[in-house]
């Protein structure tokens, strides 16, 4: 953490109509980091002003999705529904200064006059009532709010990604900033809170570059300092097109259902993007301390399901026994309808470090963790079928003897075992090991098959021996 930069707030301001995509997820990681590095603050505001669209299912899922994510905020959860009486009165300020301006036109007014400007290949600048004295308009007519533009010259914004960015201000059209029933508009509400909240740093997609001009407009107007922006560009899918769902566009409660871990979530994220040197593996201790903006990239990134897995794969192999068997209690009880015992569970912990080596995402786990659960007989997989046909029970027969003959059971004399049966009965090795390990975990893939035979104990081995000759 640094104090280079003092009284740093950053803000994540979704618009609660739908899942935290893995877009949105990205922007909350970068503020949020931003601000944790300089020791700031990171505020969390719901953009629900558009209450036809926004639901509390929605809101629900964005806070679910950044508990998850471990992206914490300071203070309370921000709606800006509920400050639309704060913007009406600065829309109102703006009129009282002249910044502002009563529009009197009607819809099909508007159109007519938009369908016009394209005819003639210009811009619509929605300047009907510009110049127009309000005293012209109807008795009591209904009548919106739109900023007056300026006219001439240019306006450039220094973004902290993007470099400068310039604009010709013809190009800027008198928007509504408060409609004719008195609501404030996206555009006005986004500038007014970021201020009153204090917002000095502002990480967001590049799709929102074209409104930063707007809305610089209207901190111009009102005389008020803009944060630092940072344009950061979209997420690609593999084929380079925009982000879909096909490419991976979902909820970030999907890829937690999919089995990843927040931490690999993080450090994937914080990858898809931006860069510090060739590390790859980034904890987020280590982001925090590293994370800047000019090492965000100007060139859209690309988001790879490989890549994903192969970081998931190592912060699951990072995780201790204890921590495991907690993340996958509740599916592997699921699977085997029962709650886990107190022998189970201490063969899980032994276990479950072997198969967290080869898995890529959580269920890869629990899909093997149940050949360490009482679940006898066990269901066979076609392979382990195979492996258990023909004459291979009378073969198990013997082994199941030889096993139940060791007073020792651990992996060293169970080996010994093991190659001793097969040298008495002039078999390879393969031969006498594919059928055992068939038989007792049912086809599932574990680690060391001894080591596995030793954590299940000699009575559950001998057991799922038998019951395969008994079959």
């Amino acid at each position: 953490m640094q104090n280079d930069m003092p009284n740093v707030v950053t803000r994540f301001a979704p618009s609660p109509t739908g899942f935290l995509h893995i877009g949105g997820a990205r922007t909350a990681l970068y503020n949020w980091l931003f601000a944790r590095h300089h020791g700031g603050q990171f505020l969390l505001r719901i953009e629900d002003t558009d209450l036809k669209r926004s639901t509390q299912e929605a809101i629900d899922a964005i806070i679910d999705g950044m508990k998850w994510l471990g992206l914490d905020w300071d203070g309370e959860a921000i709606s800006q529904a509920g400050r639309a009486s704060r913007h009406a009165e600065v829309a109102h300020q703006l009129l009282e200064t002249g910044k502002a301006y009563k529009c009197y036109a009607t819809s099909e007014e508007i159109a007519e006059a938009r369908e016009k400007a394209r005819a003639e290949g210009r811009n619509f600048l929605g300047d009907l009532w510009r110049d127009r004295d309000p005293s012209e308009a109807p008795e009591g007519a209904p009548y919106s709010v739109r900023i007056r533009m300026p006219r001439e010259g240019e306006t450039t914004l220094q973004d902290a990604v993007q470099g400068p960015v310039t604009v010709q201000n013809d190009n800027l059209d008198d928007m509504i900033i408060l409609r004719s029933d008195g609501t404030p508009t996206y555009m006005l509400a986004v500038v007014v809170d970021d201020h009153d909240m204090g917002v000095t740093h502002i990480v967001r997609g590049d799709d929102h570059l074209n409104n930063a001009f707007r809305q610089h407009q209207i901190y111009t107007a009102l005389g008020w300092t803009p944060p630092t922006l940072a344009h950061i560009p979209l997420i690609h899918g593999g084929d380079g097109k925009k982000l879909s769902k096909r490419h991976g566009a979902l909820g970030v409660e999907a890829y937690r259902d999919m089995g990843y871990l927040p931490e690999a979530m993080r450090n994937y994220l914080l990858r898809l993007g931006w860069s510090h040197g060739d590390d790859e593996i980034i904890p987020t201790e280590q982001a925090i301390e590293w994370f800047n903006l000019e090492n965000i990239g100007r060139g859209p990134s690309r988001f790879d399901f490989d890549k994903l897995d192969n970081l998931n794969s190592h912060y699951i192999r990072e995780l201790n026994a204890d921590s495991l068997l907690s993340l996958i209690r509740n599916d592997l009880e699921n699977e085997i309808q029962h709650s886990l015992t107190k022998i189970e569970e201490e063969r899980l912990i032994k276990g479950l470090p072997a198969l967290a080596e080869r898995a890529k995402r959580m269920p890869d786990i629990t899909e093997n963790a149940s050949l360490f659960c009482n679940t006898r007989p066990l269901s066979l997989s076609e392979n382990a079928l195979k492996a258990l046909s023909g004459d291979t029970p009378e073969m198990l027969a013997k082994v199941a003897n030889e096993l139940e003959a060791v007073t020792d059971w651990n992996m060293s004399v169970i080996k010994a075992a093991i190659l001793s049966f097969a040298e008495a009965e002039d078999l390879k090795l393969g031969k006498v090991m594919q059928p055992i390990r068939a038989a007792a975990t049912g086809g599932k893939q574990c680690g060391d098959l001894v080591e596995t035979l030793e954590i299940l104990g000699q009575e559950e081995t001998i057991g799922r021996l038998r019951d395969r000759i008994a079959a």
